[in-house]
């Protein structure tokens, strides 16, 4: 039924991002196919090896795009191999499925620190988007949620995967820049004109600070743009 309700969404001209299941379920080969009719952006849980997402890519229709789930061990340690694949845009961290498989609990943000950070790196070294992260099981517990967000955007994500639709502005809270933020960010851009090395407020302004104040000037919904 589900296959059948996303058929009819993409049909009729929606967008959005498909979840199919994972290549070791018997489901797998019909949620592709189900796809490769139109251009589409899959999340593909469960990835191990890069080998599985190029599989699937060939698969679907030209244009098409694919998030990895990293949600088991093997993902995690083939992540720069998987980020790198021509068709991937954007990684996914999977810490529930990942914690069941090392036995500890999904909410220790410290026991899986080193795995998000892995995601991260492999996601900057391979060019693409910064990865998304995983979910918080409460569904009521805003100040969790919030917390979740805000410690993975201290390490690098740029997003975050929501459960149910109280969650979203939430999330969308931690991860947009604040007032604060742009207007640090347009005097930053303001005080190199031609992206050169500055001094602002006694602190050296260098070319990386420059390109995150343009990433966070453009960040949707900051109703700000940077020639």
């Amino acid at each position: 039924m589900a296959r059948a309700n996303v058929e009819r969404w993409l049909a009729s001209g929606g967008e959005g991002i498909v979840r199919i299941n994972s290549v070791d379920t018997p489901w797998h080969d019909d949620d592709v196919a189900a796809l490769s009719t139109w251009r589409s952006a899959v999340i593909l849980p469960k990835v191990s090896h890069q080998s599985q997402v190029s599989h699937v890519l060939r698969r679907l229709s030209p244009g098409s795009c694919i998030l990895p789930l990293l949600e088991v061990s093997a993902g995690i340690l083939a992540a720069r191999e998987v980020c790198s694949v021509p068709g991937v845009i954007r990684a996914v961290f999977g810490n529930i499925d990942l914690a069941s498989e090392l036995g500890i609990d999904h909410a220790d943000k410290s026991a899986l620190v080193h795995a998000r950070s892995e995601v991260v790196l492999a996601s900057a070294a391979a060019g693409i988007a910064p990865p998304i992260d995983g979910i918080t099981t409460t569904i009521a517990d805003e100040d969790a949620v919030v917390s979740d967000a805000r410690h993975a955007a201290a390490i690098g994500f740029t997003g975050k995967l929501c459960v149910h639709p109280r969650q979203v502005a939430a999330v969308q809270a931690v991860f947009a820049p604040s007032a604060e933020e742009l207007k640090r960010a347009e005097k930053i851009v303001s005080a190199s004109k031609d992206g050169s090395v500055a001094v602002l407020d006694g602190e050296l302004i260098g070319k990386p600070i420059i390109d995150r104040a343009r990433r966070m000037l453009a960040y949707p919904g900051s109703a700000r743009n940077v020639d």
